[in-house]
Order: C-alpha cells, then structure tokens, then sequence
C-alpha cells in the first residue's frame, strides 16, 4: 500500500480578515473568533456573493444589459426564496422609473417594511459614516 501524502492546501480567503472579524463580532453574544470560523465566513461569503452576481448577470442578460443594475439583483434576490427571505428587506427601495433623472443625486435610503427585532441593527449601518467623523484628507507632497 502506498502511503498517501498529507499535503495541506493553503485557502486564502478574499476578504481582508480583520474586517470580516470586525462584522461578526458586532453580534454581541460572540466575544471570541476563531481562525477557522472566520476563514469559513469570509469562504462563505465569497461564494454567496458569486452566486448573487451570477444571478443578477443572469437577469441582465436576459434584459440584454450589458450592466448589472440594483434592479437586476433585486430581481434575482426575488427569483432564490432562501435568499429572498433574508436579504430583500435589506436592499434600497426601488426606483420609480429610470426615464426621470433626479435632480439632486442623493444615497437611497431603504424603507423599513418590518420593524426590526430588538438588538439588531441593519447591515448598511455598519457602512455609513457617522455624522461627527472628519472626512479623510490626503496630503500630496
């Protein structure tokens, strides 16, 4: 019998570890992460990312677009049920019709359809800006 090699493959995860850390640990029940478990979220994420963007292209395609829009991911979020009852609440609300351009380009806010449970806060809330932080200056010497 020959004796099979035990070469481990190094997995290099695509997001940066440290704010994958940062966004898990912002459920308080969790104190600690491991490497494993986040090697495994960021993993995770990468490939549901994939899948949504691989929908989404799919839905552009048949709209012949050559762009993926928030419209053609929202139709895709809707098209995958188990997708669609977790993150459809979370994506700005829909625009009203793409002929009318706004006046003042202003950042969608999404609409609440359902009350958030207690203790939860949105995803995009950990992205935004605070109101109180100085914008970043760049000194070109």
């Amino acid at each position: 019998m020959a004796e099979e090699e035990n070469t481990e493959v190094k997995i290099r995860p695509q997001f940066p570890t440290g704010r994958v850390k940062r966004i898990v640990k912002l459920d308080k029940d969790i104190n600690k992460v491991n490497s494993e478990a986040l090697l495994l979220v960021s993993r995770s994420t990468e490939l549901f990312l994939r899948f949504l963007a691989e929908k989404s292209a799919e839905v552009a395609i048949e709209r012949k677009r050559k762009i993926v829009k928030l419209d053609h991911i929202r139709v895709a979020v809707k098209r995958h049920q188990p997708t669609s009852d977790f993150l459809l609440d979370s994506l700005p609300a829909p625009t009203q019709s793409s002929d009318k351009q706004p006046a003042e380009k202003t950042h969608p806010s999404p609409v609440p359809d359902k009350p958030l449970p207690p203790g939860t806060r949105r995803i995009d809330d950990f992205f935004a800006k605070s109101a109180n932080e100085a914008p970043v200056q760049i000194n070109e010497s």
